[in-house]
């Protein structure tokens, strides 16, 4: 039976505008996301296959092109659709966390990282400028690639720094290999940095590693300064 043959209080979009989104399942909210079925199954009976096949509905909707094509009814379109609803939420959530987190405690400042640096394939490097209460006052993206140790960087951190009016900064970068290691060439870098920022009266309060899994803090590893 397709969802058109549903008694109306029961179809997923009729429910939706009558109760709120709040009052449909993972596999009707799915259902409407992907708005027709495959042979035999009906949008629904396809979302309850798919939750069920993935596990939960973050794992599929993170899922792969390579792993959704695996699946009758998906494919490119399919993955498209969810990459683009898994980005507009990271970045209305990024949005909230941006106006409401704290910056003086490294598991909120970790979390926020998360959002913005996880799902990246390659490494890409951030600055948080921060004002006297240690509140947000912009977030930067440095460039895309391995963080340089060389003076030009430096200078181009420190003059970002001085135009934001900030009082501090933590710096941040993504491991996509998936090890929360710091390199020799990050701990280097890092207390080039923080010595530069220091003579103009700023501070460098941390510098994290971010990874799917593990955020790594150089502050709570003892990191910062030189021993």
């Amino acid at each position: 039976m397709s969802i058109k043959q549903w008694p109306e209080g029961e179809r997923p979009r009729e429910k939706l505008m009558a109760r709120g989104a709040g009052a449909l399942s993972d596999a009707e909210l799915l259902a409407i996301l992907l708005r027709v079925g495959t042979r035999g199954m009906s949008a629904v009976d396809l979302a309850r296959y798919l939750l069920g096949e993935f596990g939960s509905l973050g794992k599929l909707m993170s899922a792969e092109e390579k792993q959704l094509s695996a699946y009758k009814g998906m494919g490119r379109a399919g993955y498209t659709q969810f990459a683009v609803v898994r980005e507009i939420g990271r970045r209305l959530l990024c949005e909230e966390l941006q106006e409401s987190v704290s910056m003086n405690h490294p598991e909120d400042v970790a979390d926020f990282l998360k959002l913005h640096l996880a799902h990246e394939r390659v490494e890409v490097s951030f600055a948080l400028l921060l004002n006297r209460q240690n509140q947000l006052i912009a977030l930067h993206e440095l460039g895309r690639g391995t963080v340089s140790e060389n003076t030009v960087y430096t200078r181009e951190i420190v003059k970002l720094a001085l135009d934001e009016y900030a009082s501090s900064i933590i710096l941040a970068h993504n491991h996509p290999g998936g090890s929360p290691e710091p390199s020799q060439a990050d701990i280097a870098f890092t207390r080039k940095l923080s010595q530069a920022l220091n003579l103009v009266d700023i501070t460098l309060l941390d510098h994290f590693i971010v990874t799917a899994r593990q955020v790594t803090s150089f502050q709570q590893r003892g990191l910062m300064k030189a021993v």
